[in-house]
This record gives C-alpha cells, structure tokens and sequence, in this order.
C-alpha cells in the first residue's frame, strides 16, 4: 500500500486511536491465502498490456480510486496515450486537484481527455465541465476513429457507448477492480462478457487486493487499542480470534440477529 490510499489509512488509524473506541468492526478477508502485490506492479502490468496493444484499450476502474487512476495515467502516457475519463471523474479530479499531496495530473494535461457521452440533456455540473475545458472533451466517434492513441475509462453500464464507438480490431479491455462476489454481479458479468465477444475484446483482469494483509490488520487494531473487536466479511472468523488472541481486546465473533450492548 502506498500513495493516497496508505497516507489515508494512516489518518484513519490515527484518527481512531485518538478517539479511544469502545468497539471496532473489521473485515478480515485476507486471513487464507493472502497475495501481497502493489500498485507499482499494476502500473507495470498495464503499461505492457497497452504497449502490446494496437488498437484501443478500455479501462474498467473505481472513479474514486485515485491511486489506481495515476496508474492508468502512467502507463497511458508511457505509451504515447492519452487517458480518456468521464465526466464523473474529470468533475472529482477538478475537485482533487487543490490537495497537492495526491499528485494527481490536472485536467488541462496532454494526456488526458474528458470522453462525452451523447445525451438529450446534461446536469449543470456536467455542462460546466464541458465549457471549461472544451478542447479536452471527446465523442465515441473521435475514440473510435483514433482508438490507437487512447485508453479509454468506460465502466460497464456505459457499454451502449461501443455501439458508436466501433472499437478496431486489436483493441482489449481491462478490468482493474474485484471480480463478481455476488449473484447480482455474476449476472452483470455475464453480460458484461457477451459484449466482449460481440466486439472481439479479450479481457484482462489487473487489480490488486483493497482488503488489509493479516500482519497489518493486526498492527492496526493494536494501534487503535479497542475494548471489543467484531470481524466481519471473512470465512474464518475462529482463526481470526485465535490470530489475536494476545491483543488486549476481546474478540467477539458476531451472530445474525443477536443484539450487542456496548460499554
């Protein structure tokens, strides 16, 4: 973990700890099997991803994840790309920019553009970012037509956009966040991937894991100091208790409607 995501886990950690908390809920979903990688060895994946590329590289990634989104723009730019966003995150960047600490580029950069979806109508935020930085914006057909200078941000639910853009032969998809967990994701999914193959886009998943490595979760509850500790979202909640049990806390493993009174 580094960047933005380790400096805010550390003012969380920090923030906790000052509060004296009587109870802290956990996710504890790495505790099997744990695969430690980092955001720099995303970058390197997806730079070579793109450079084997010729044709136009779709981008699935989290529009808050700014880490992940400064390892598009890398890799992007080291491929003589330029990182077509939407709207949604050219209007969180523009926010984000101030906060020099992030690092991130600033829209007005060479390599990035503000892709545009077709609309009847746009929100005022919408239309605001479009007259500020109007030579940045593009259509599906000025991506389409020059799909071997972008990498394109396009999540799932803005796949109708592939009907316009007609994405060349030798273009890919990359998806850089968790694979489904649930039914109604396996559903998405699966439509997700008839479009791939309607449109002939192989598909490559680089991500790495949000969830903390056990090692640190266990620092970081010792660090808060809490009373009481609930794990949740983990299979193996009696391995948890057991990993701390020299904490000073007391593990409780939750039950489906059982009340818990704090003190």
């Amino acid at each position: 973990m580094h960047g933005a995501k380790y400096r805010m886990s550390m003012e969380f950690i920090e923030k906790a700890a000052e509060a004296e908390p009587v109870a802290l809920i956990t996710e504890a979903t790495n505790l099997t099997g744990a695969h430690y990688s980092s955001e720099r060895e995303v970058e390197a994946k997806l730079t070579q991803i793109i450079s084997q590329c010729s044709g136009l590289v779709l981008a699935d990634f989290a529009r808050a994840d700014v880490d992940r989104f400064r390892s598009f723009y890398n890799a992007a730019k080291k491929n003589g790309r330029i990182l077509a966003i939407s709207l949604k995150q050219a209007y969180l960047l523009k926010e984000l920019e101030e906060d020099k600490r992030l690092k991130i580029p600033h829209l007005k950069d060479e390599n990035v553009a503000i892709f545009c979806k077709r609309k009847s109508r746009y929100y005022d935020w919408e239309r605001k970012i479009q007259e500020e930085y109007k030579g940045k914006v593009v259509d599906a057909e000025t991506v389409g037509r020059n799909g071997d200078r972008y990498v394109l941000a396009l999540s799932f639910y803005d796949f109708e956009e592939l009907i316009d853009i007609r994405p060349p032969p030798g273009s890919c998809y990359i998806l850089s966040a968790s694979e489904p967990f649930n039914e109604e994701m396996e559903i998405d999914f699966e439509r997700l991937k008839n479009w791939l193959e309607h449109y002939g886009l192989p598909q490559y998943h680089v991500h790495v894991s949000g969830h903390i490595m056990p090692l640190q979760l266990k620092k970081t509850i010792e660090k808060i100091n809490p009373k009481v500790v609930f794990p949740v979202h983990t299979e193996h909640p009696e391995l948890f208790k057991k990993f701390l049990e020299d904490l000073p806390a007391k593990i409780v493993i939750p039950e489906k409607e059982r009340k818990y009174i704090l003190r």
